[in-house]
């Protein structure tokens, strides 16, 4: 899967959790998330096309769950 897929769909997942009040949780609740139901692989083109775009096209929420799982995998 290319990072633009993931890019999309991360941002999917984000604008869910983003009617969380605390930021914080709902970057948590997204980490959570692409743990449970994204393989590792998946984690890891994430973070990379993360580190490599400079976060091009994350959402500021996506942006710091990607950071957080960057962090934790």
């Amino acid at each position: 899967m290319d990072g633009v897929q993931l890019v999309r769909m991360v941002n999917d997942i984000s604008n869910f959790f983003n009617t969380e009040e605390d930021k914080e949780v709902a970057a948590e609740g997204v980490v959570g998330h692409i743990k449970r139901f994204w393989n590792p692989r998946m984690h890891k083109q994430l973070i990379e096309f993360s580190e490599q775009s400079g976060g091009e096209g994350l959402s500021d929420l996506s942006r710091a769950a990607v950071n957080k799982l960057g962090r934790t995998s």
